[in-house]
Order: structure tokens, then sequence, then C-alpha cells
């Protein structure tokens, strides 16, 4: 933690910090619980990642507003994997990705984010918004049992051989989730992290009074959340294990240096502050290593949450910190309670997030350009989509490369041209 960020620090100061922490921590949980299952894994291993990411990256990070956690950008990644080779191999990938995140830093490869080109970004982070929104459908319309696939047309093609099972008693409850973080929203456009925790909360309480045991929950799929915090345990690596992960590993440290460094960027612009990349990278790297050790996920800055620390007035790693001691103690003292909350109150949830990362007014503008940005950013959101997200990034890198290697040919030759 840089010390300096406490130059003139009041009580007051102290006082928004930790109201701001409370406020990400509110928003965190439903998160948390969220990105966890729809990756495939135990709810309560996203309230370990909040936890825990939440409070190293706030001490050791190099942005003093980011807000650490489990993302909607690795759901479709985590599930992959998960589906793949297990989850006892998540938590190894996830390790060795912090591994990668601290060479990337030693080796300065933070600098280079403002080179890397939107429409690869924009393009995958569509590709993902669509995938994490699809995979709530099931939840929504009560198809808890359908088996889960790694391609997005395989789901696809599983929700729709399925509809006949369909629970209109979780479409009630989605919807009146639904209808509360709309109507929130429409009210007070700013909350939107309370919209979500009043939307389950209303819709798990409405549905449980009119229509008990008649839809699914978190505690009758997953059991209930217990009530403590692991101990630390050090995943079982081996070398045959390091070979077969390390492309996974790979594309998390990528994911995750990618979303903390264009977080903090944001962040950056919002207070007009500077963050040090080396530092960002190290201490997500940090993170990643000690999450895997208390059963956590792969975690990174989140966009939303640290505009929501900056928005409610943080100043310093304080609010990071209360964010994720808030977390801690609503785990200790009220999770038997979470494993009451409907499963399908969690899909509109999921679904808001994910329509607000699409990138949907950049993915049309760049569409509208016809340009060879276009062609990019379609191949990068079709690839990720129908294939992974590491073919995607991989593709559109390559066409980005070949592109500048034939511009700066064609420069070459008509300087020739001029000089001869």
């Amino acid at each position: 933690m840089n010390l300096e960020v406490f130059r003139n620090y009041s009580l007051q100061h102290l006082k928004k910090d930790i109201l701001s922490g409370i406020v990400v921590g509110i928003i965190a949980i439903p998160l948390g619980l969220g990105f966890a299952i729809a990756s495939g894994i135990s709810p309560v291993t996203g309230l370990y990642t909040t936890i825990v990411a939440g409070l190293l990256i706030a001490i050791l990070g190099g942005c003093r507003f980011q807000i650490a956690g489990p993302t909607g950008a690795f759901v479709p990644v985590l599930l992959g994997i998960v589906l793949q080779y297990g989850y006892e191999n998540l938590l190894i990938a996830g390790f060795m990705s912090g591994i990668l995140l601290i060479i990337f830093a030693l080796c300065k490869v933070g600098a280079l984010i403002k080179y890397f080109p939107s429409s690869i970004i924009v393009g995958f982070q569509s590709g993902i918004a669509l995938i994490i929104f699809s995979g709530q459908i099931p939840n929504f319309l009560g198809l808890h049992a359908i088996d889960k696939f790694q391609f997005f047309h395989l789901n696809i093609k599983e929700i729709f051989g399925n509809l006949h099972f369909i629970n209109i008693y979780s479409i009630a409850t989605a919807g009146l989730c639904l209808a509360t973080i709309l109507i929130v929203l429409y009210f007070s456009p700013k909350s939107l992290g309370m919209s979500y925790l009043l939307g389950i909360i209303v819709s798990t309480g409405l549905a449980s009074f009119f229509f008990a045991n008649q839809f699914e929950t978190i505690g009758s799929i997953y059991g209930e959340i217990p009530r403590h915090f692991p101990a630390p345990a050090f995943p079982d690596i081996t070398v045959e294990r390091v070979v077969t992960l390390l492309p996974s590993a790979f594309v998390i440290a990528i994911l995750v240096g990618l979303q903390s460094l264009l977080t903090a960027r944001v962040a950056d612009e919002m207070t007009k502050s500077k963050h040090s990349s080396k530092k960002e990278l190290i201490g997500q790297g940090i993170v990643n290593m000690v999450t895997p050790m208390f059963s956590g996920i792969p975690a990174a800055g989140e966009i939303a949450r640290t505009v929501t620390n900056i928005k409610n007035g943080a100043s310093s790693p304080i609010a990071g910190i209360t964010h994720a001691i808030f977390v801690l103690i609503v785990l200790l003292v009220l999770a038997p309670y979470a494993s009451y909350v409907a499963l399908a109150s969690l899909a509109p949830v999921l679904m808001v997030v994910a329509w607000n990362i699409s990138k949907k007014e950049q993915f049309a503008k760049v569409i509208k350009e016809k340009s060879f940005h276009s062609l990019v950013l379609l191949t990068t959101f079709s690839l990720t989509v129908f294939t992974n997200l590491t073919v995607g990034i991989g593709v559109g890198l390559c066409l980005c490369g070949v592109h500048f290697i034939v511009k700066k040919s064609q420069e070459k030759q008509k300087l020739l041209r001029k000089t001869g």
C-alpha cells in the first residue's frame, strides 16, 4: 500500500471510505455468488474470492481505488476449464496465472496495454456478454437439471431441447427480480448495486410466500453455504498438470491483466490520478496465487465495483479493505440465509451485468465503419462465442499483425516510388 495516499487524510475521508466499502460490499455479494454458479462451481467460492482478492489488491495493488474480485469476463473461460479439467485443476490454473502476471509485470508488459486494439477488446467483451446472458437462460426458465457444455451452440441446442421442462414458478420469480431491478434503476439510475440486492430479496421473498417449494434455491442445488472461512491449502501441483494447464493459465493471466489495467485507466480518468501498471500486475499476480489456497477462483479489477467505489467518495485503499471485511462478516453471520435465495433470482442480475459489459455502443459504432477494424471485431466476437476466448483473441491479434505488416509494406513501397 502506498502510504502517500494518506497525506492530509482526515476523519471525513475515513467515513467516506468505510461507507463506500460497505456499498461496494453489498454489490459484491450477489455478483460473487452468481459468477461462481455461472462458472460451474460452488457459490461460496465466489465469496471467498471476493474477500481474499478485495483485501489483497487494496493493500498490494497499483491503483488506490481498485476493487478486485470474480468478474463476468472470466465466466466462459472458467466454465470451460471446469468442464474439461475439473475444479481442482481450475485452482492450479489460477495459481499459475498469478505467476505469469508477476512475470508480465517484471517484463513491463503493462506498458503495452495502450497498444492493444480496441476492436479486439470490444469483440471479446461482447462475445463474453452474450455467453453470460445465454448461460442464465436455463436458470431463468427453471431448467436447472440440463447439461452444460463448453460451446455456445451446444448449450443453446440443449435449452431448446428441454423447453417442455420449463418451470413457470421460476419464470415468475425471475420476472419479479428483473422488474424490481428495472424499477429501482428507473427512479435511481445510480443505484445499480442496490437494485441487484433488492431484486433478489423481493423476488425470493414473494416467491417463498406465494409458491414455496415450487422453485430451486441455492441450498436445494448446492447445499447450505458454510458459515466459516476456509483454512489455507496449497494446490497439488505436478509437472503434468502444469504442462496441461499452461494455455488456460496464460488466457486467465491475459484477461486479468487486461481487465485490471483497463479498469485502473478508467479510475485514473475519473479521479485525475495515476496508477502503477507494474505494481498493479504484481498485486494481481499475488492475488491469483493466494486465492486458490482459500478455494477461490481467478480474480481481477472489476470496473463496475471500482467506479461505484469512486462515485461513493472513496479516497484510499481503506474502502477496498472495508468491502472485503464487510463480505467476510456477512459470510460468517448470514451465510445460511443465502441458501434460501432462488436461483431464478440470480439469473436477471447476471443478465443485466452481461448487458452492461456488452460494449453495445462501441460494437455498433465499429460495425458501421465497415473498415478493417469491423472485420477484426466480428472475427474476434464470432470466434469467442463459437469456439473460445483464446482463439478469438489469438486470431484477432494475428489479423491486426498481418494488417500492420501489409500497411507498413505499402507505405515503404510508396516512399521508394517517390524517392525513385
